[in-house]
This record gives structure tokens, C-alpha cells and sequence, in this order.
């Protein structure tokens, strides 16, 4: 062949670096706090919901292309409820193949060859990808360290912002820092995208997974931005059940409508009687979602605290499945080499930061831990990277 098979946009993405480490896990016999999927299902009646879904038949043929209506109306509902945002359940809700997909297509319908895209790094690494594949320009802003919490520079930000700027893709509660952009910094953030007329993505599929008194708070709910906001999420990450694949879009009918364009020719649909579930789930109590923060909040302090007796410094996340530490006290600074020989030195799997930045030198001292285990796992692993210190 006179040039390689893959598409030169796509030539820097080889395999993922979850496959990667995951692959090792099981080689060793390591335990896997890499990749962000727990190891329990989530409640019962949601999963009971979708069998009884699949025994009456409902979805097991093509679902409607927007998704189910009963799971449009639940998302509808629960960004009113919750949110104040009201969305027309036909006009401005799309169901998505997990949150994923909602970014590939949102990225695909919106941007065009030579727009640039803002994202803050480290990100989730399939938004590099996406952006690639819209042929798009990626422009990275650098969440960085700073008295044990990772901070946005809204300085930087604005100084990224130039004439070719289409959209800014943003993610709180973030992967995988854990940081939650507080109200004022969101504020910042909407009024510089009204003042430049700019779009804004934005993956909020940690939303539930806030803690120590942290807000989530919608972008799409500040002035402005309710025209100009495509809001993702998922139930994946809320509910336990990551292998359904059920994520959404909410935006204003426009936008919505250049998203299903893209992702009628991706999918098209998936997920018929996990949808039926999903809008159980979504009308869970409150007493669910409040259980969920509260053992989640006690299993990032359990591995939290193992990880800085190991000898870590730990970076005390507000949010999400995941806790980043730096491995220079440990006397290392590379991260990849580090991840790769945890396994065989304790027993661990993570994964290095450094995959989710283009400034690699800025991510190459930090790891990332998932705690969304059992205890059980979490004191096993907390146990073994003792070995370290």
C-alpha cells in the first residue's frame, strides 16, 4: 500500500490505554482500580425493570430514533426537577449510545475542518479523538495542581480563545481530576462564551457524584446559555449499570436537531428495553442518589488515605470515581513506567495521567485511581500498595 490503512486523523489514537492496563490486570492477577467501572450492579428494580422490559417486548425491535418516549419524559423531568431546566421531551432530548457516543456526534454535527475546539486537560480520551475525527483543532487549557485540589485558570482559558474558537468542551464533575467548578468559574465561563458567540459541550455524567457539600451546577442553567449549551450525560456512571450504554442529550431544538443528524449514522439506536429501565431509574428517590454519594464519599477516603500512607500525594477529588496522585514523593516521575510495573511491585493496576493531556510533561508524575470497588477490594488494594512506602 502506498500510505497506512487508518486515516491520518485517527493516526495518534493506537489502542486505549483502559485495554491496555486492563490486559495487564489480568495477566497478574492484579486488582484493577484503572478502569471507571464498579464491580456490583446497581439497584435491583432497575435491573428488574429491564427484564420485564424484554419479557413484554418493549425495545427488543428498534426503539424510535430520538430514544423511548418514556425515557425522553425522564430526562425532561429530572432536568427540571433537579435543575430548574425545562426541555421539551420531543424536541430537545436525544438518547444517546452512553455518553460516548452524545460526544462523538455532538463533536461530528458541530464542528467543522479548522475549528478549534477548547478542552481542559487532562481529558477524557475519546474527546481527542472525536475532535480528530470532526477534523477539528484541539486547544488545550491545563487544569493544574494547587493547594490539593486541581484549578481552572480562567485567565488561560480566555487567552485560548481566538477567532477560529467554535466550541468549548467541558467536563464537571471532572475525569479525571476530580475538581467541580464552582458557580463562580462557571459564570466566567458562560459569559465568555456569550461575549465571543461560542458553542459549549458539556459532559456532566458525574453529576451525581459530588461530595463534601461540592454543587453541580448545569451550565445550561446560567444566563445565556441555554441556547448555546448541548448538555450530556448517562446512567451508567449514576446507576451501576455501565455496559447498558444509555446516555442522553439536552439542548434547544437547533442543536439538538444537528446532533441526531450525526447520530442517525452512527448507531441510530441501541439499548430498546435498557431505555424502559433507565427511565425507571431516573425517578429513583432521593434517598438513592444521596446512599450512592455517601458510599462513594467513603470509599474515596478509604483509598485516599492508603494511597498518602503508601507514600502518594493525593489529590482529595470533589467528585467522580477517580483520586490522582503524584508518584514523585514514591521517588518516580514517569508515569507510564510506573503503571506498568505497579502490577508485579503491589499488586495494583492504575492509570497514568499523562494519556489524557497533550502536554504530556504536564501529566507525567500523575496516576489515577478509580474507587468505585467494594471495600473489600479497596482494603485489599490499600493493603498491597503498602509495599511502597
Amino acid at each position: 500500500m502506498t500510505r497506512p490503512p487508518l486515516n491520518r486523523r485517527l493516526a495518534e489514537f493506537g489502542t486505549t490505554i483502559f485495554a491496555e492496563m486492563s490486559a495487564l490486570a489480568a495477566r497478574t492477577g492484579a486488582i484493577n482500580l484503572g478502569q471507571g467501572f464498579p464491580d456490583t450492579d446497581g439497584p435491583e428494580e432497575v435491573r428488574e425493570a429491564a427484564v420485564r422490559a424484554l419479557r413484554e417486548g418493549r425495545g427488543n425491535q428498534y426503539p424510535p430514533g430520538p430514544g423511548v418516549p418514556e425515557l425522553r419524559t425522564a430526562i425532561a423531568d429530572h432536568q427540571r426537577e433537579r435543575y430548574g431546566l425545562e426541555y421539551d421531551p420531543d424536541a430537545e432530548v436525544l438518547v444517546t449510545t452512553g455518553a460516548t457516543e452524545a460526544i462523538a456526534a455532538s463533536l461530528l454535527a458541530l464542528v467543522e475542518p479548522g475549528d478549534e475546539v477548547i478542552a481542559l486537560e487532562p481529558y477524557y480520551d475519546s474527546y481527542a479523538a472525536c475532535v480528530a475525527m470532526a477534523g477539528g483543532t484541539r486547544v488545550p487549557v491545563t487544569l493544574r495542581p494547587h493547594e490539593g485540589a486541581y484549578v481552572l485558570d480562567l485567565d488561560e482559558l480566555r487567552a485560548a480563545v481566538t477567532d477560529r474558537t467554535r466550541l468549548i468542551l467541558l467536563n464537571t464533575p471532572h475525569n479525571p481530576t476530580g475538581t467541580v467548578l464552582t458557580r463562580a468559574e462557571l459564570t466566567a465561563v458562560a459569559e465568555l462564551a456569550v461575549e465571543r458567540d461560542l458553542l459549549v459541550v458539556t459532559d456532566e455524567v458525574y453529576e451525581h457524584l459530588v461530595f463534601d457539600g461540592a454543587e453541580h451546577v448545569p451550565l445550561a442553567s446560567l444566563p445565556g446559555m441555554r441556547e448555546r449549551t448541548v448538555t450530556l450525560s448517562s446512567a451508567g456512571k449514576t446507576f451501576s449499570f455501565t455496559g447498558w450504554k444509555v446516555g442522553w442529550v439536552t439542548a434547544s431544538p437547533e442543536l439538538i436537531s444537528a446532533v441526531r443528524a450525526a447520530k442517525q449514522f452512527l448507531t441510530y439506536v441501541s439499548s430498546g428495553p435498557f431505555q424502559y429501565a433507565v427511565a425507571e431509574a431516573l425517578r429513583l428517590p432521593a434517598a438513592y442518589f444521596d446512599g450512592l454519594r455517601a458510599d462513594l464519599a467513603a470509599k474515596r477516603d478509604l483509598l485516599s488515605e492508603g494511597l498518602a500512607q503508601a507514600g502518594f500525594e493525593v489529590y482529595r477529588p470533589s467528585g467522580t470515581y477517580f483520586v490522582t496522585t503524584d508518584i514523585r514523593p514514591l521517588g518516580a516521575t514517569d508515569g507510564f513506567a510506573f503503571c506498568r510495573s505497579l502490577p508485579e511491585r503491589a499488586g495494583v493496576v492504575a492509570i497514568p495521567n499523562a494519556v489524557f493531556y497533550d502536554h504530556r510533561e504536564a501529566g507525567a508524575p500523575f496516576v489515577r485511581f478509580a474507587f468505585c470497588k467494594r471495600t473489600e477490594v479497596l482494603e485489599d488494594a490499600v493493603s498491597r500498595l503498602k509495599r511502597l512506602a
